[in-house]
């Protein structure tokens, strides 16, 4: 019988969504791809895939390269039958609109928008003609509002909110369940700690999203039966206003 595969393509920190949604596949059974641009980086989570027991293995990839993307896929086909395949790529760069310059405002576009579209595409691809699949889209609060200093990265997430749509109305049809997870929160982690120390104190205990509850959610979002499927999806923590 061919290994169930999942695709993740965005992992990076071994504290990160990425990372934990990688592990949690793995617990389920699947041969995990985790894809991203630095190879210390998947090492250090495959490893402890491997560790746990599980089947993974790095694929440096660059999500704006199309080259790049259809042989990350090509090597999922040649693993086995991809099923789950979850881009959680971009990056952010906050800058007032007068001082956000036209490459880095390309950039995010880049990251978030094309990415996304390359990746997406292939799970169109790859996953219907094997019975179909789920393609997971990380959003962000960013997705749905833009404010200052993030309209640049606003403008990307937007995007790629009209990707996951577009492809979710194209293929839903074909059997494939294509769902955007609106993150309106600060994840738990090494960088919120750095970049957000004040926040995460005020925050306190469940005041920011567990990577490891929102990578559950994900894997319920895999697992919906075809007649109540969820397009669009928000998450955050309890005391997180919106």
């Amino acid at each position: 019988m061919a290994a169930r595969v999942a695709i993740v393509v965005g992992a990076g920190a071994v504290d990160g969504l990425g990372a934990a949604l990688a592990r949690r596949f793995a617990a389920e059974g699947l041969t995990v791809l985790v894809a991203g641009r630095t190879q210390r980086r998947l090492g250090a989570i495959v490893a402890g895939i491997t560790e746990a027991g599980g089947r993974g293995e790095a694929v440096p990839t660059d999500a704006t390269d199309e080259a790049q993307v259809a042989a990350l896929f090509a090597r999922g086909r040649a693993i086995g039958r991809p099923e789950l395949v979850v881009f959680n790529a971009g990056g952010n760069l906050p800058a007032p609109a007068l001082d956000l310059g036209a490459g880095p405002f390309e950039t995010l576009w880049r990251q978030s928008a094309l990415g996304g579209f390359l990746v997406g595409r292939e799970a169109a691809r790859h996953l219907p003609p094997s019975g179909g699949g789920t393609l997971l889209v990380t959003g962000a609060t960013a997705s749905l509002r833009a404010r200052p200093p993030f309209l640049g990265f606003a403008s990307a997430k937007a995007a790629l909110r009209a990707v996951a749509q577009g492809l979710a109305r194209e293929f839903g049809p074909e059997g494939l369940h294509v769902v955007h997870v609106v993150i309106d929160g600060v994840l738990q982690g090494d960088y919120a700690a750095t970049h957000f120390p004040t926040l995460v104190a005020a925050r306190g205990a469940e005041g920011l999203l567990s990577v490891a509850d929102v990578a559950d959610l994900y894997w319920f979002l895999h697992t919906q039966p075809r007649s109540a499927w969820t397009h669009e999806l928000d998450v955050r923590p309890f005391k997180e206003p919106f």
